[in-house]
């Protein structure tokens, strides 16, 4: 497999061992050695190496087959067994969404929300021409789509990604646009360009979105900004509804307006947090003496 980049800092080592842990797509909760390799384009030796070490990590066991270890590493594989990840992986994307401190300030308004409309609500922010939710309080519901943090969705067939669009400039918008999705999603809207500047200047001029099946059938949703003390557009929040259950009236009517109330409150709690000047421990060491 030939490098992705040509910089001496590039540590291509660490590119392939995500490209191992993303091997384990939706569906494909265990994985052989073979479809590992086949699913992350790496020699079979390269990812069995990469395995070990996730699995000596604590971020990849076996399953089934034989079992083994460093001092094992010729059975690693053999005997019928297979891979899965652990729960330890969701450290990474954990460390991103507590890092950000956005979902601890967000979930008791997100939860009032949910408790109101009876319907799920999530949190997402912009990755290439995806999204990428980071925060949820789901209602038990049967959807087309399952959705969980971490999950990727094309951004200009939800509204949370038109949200997050529309608060780009029109030309970085179709610029990001351009990236193909990593989803892995076929969304059933296919707009062109003339459509997607169209879709974003009606978001831009009424300060929200709406999604009515474009991305799957039975999906609908609507979605608001969250903004920082400064004005920025930091992520997007909507409601989430099954198109058979809630009537667009209904969501508009009556979800949107609790919608607007609830990212105005998450908005301002989170200016608040901002604006707490942020004290290190070496620094308060450092007044103290």
């Amino acid at each position: 497999m030939a490098r992705r980049d040509s910089s001496p800092d590039f540590i291509e080592a660490i590119a392939r061992g995500l490209d191992v842990i993303r091997a384990f797509g939706p569906g494909q909760p265990v994985m052989s050695l073979a479809a590992v390799a086949a699913a992350s384009d790496l020699p079979r030796p390269t990812a069995r190496r990469i395995l070990l070490t996730l699995e000596q990590l604590g971020y990849v066991r076996q399953v089934g087959g034989q079992q083994g270890s460093a001092g094992q590493v010729g059975q690693l594989g053999q005997a019928g067994g297979g891979y899965e990840l652990t729960p330890r992986v969701l450290d990474l994307g954990m460390s991103y969404v507590l890092s950000r401190g956005l979902w601890e300030v967000a979930r008791p308004h997100m939860a009032a929300l949910v408790a109101r409309t009876g319907e799920s609500s999530s949190i997402a922010q912009l990755d290439g021409s995806d999204i990428v939710y980071v925060a949820r309080v789901a209602v038990p519901k049967i959807v087309t789509l399952a959705v969980t943090i971490g999950t990727r969705f094309p951004a200009m067939q939800t509204s949370l990604g038109k949200v997050l669009l529309a608060a780009l400039p029109p030309d970085e918008a179709e610029r990001v646009l351009a990236e193909p999705s990593r989803s892995g999603i076929t969304p059933r809207w296919q707009p062109d360009a003339s459509e997607r500047a169209a879709a974003l200047r009606e978001v831009r001029a009424r300060g929200w979105a709406l999604t009515d099946e474009q991305l799957a059938r039975g999906i609908r949703s609507v979605a608001v900004p969250l903004r920082d003390g400064d004005g920025r557009v930091i992520a997007a929040l909507n409601v989430n509804s099954h198109a058979a259950e809630t009537p667009l009236e209904v969501l508009t009517g009556k979800y949107l307006p609790l919608l607007l109330q609830t990212a105005s409150a998450v908005s301002a709690d989170w200016a608040v947090c901002q604006s707490v000047p942020q004290v290190t421990a070496g620094a308060a060491t450092e007044e103290v003496s």
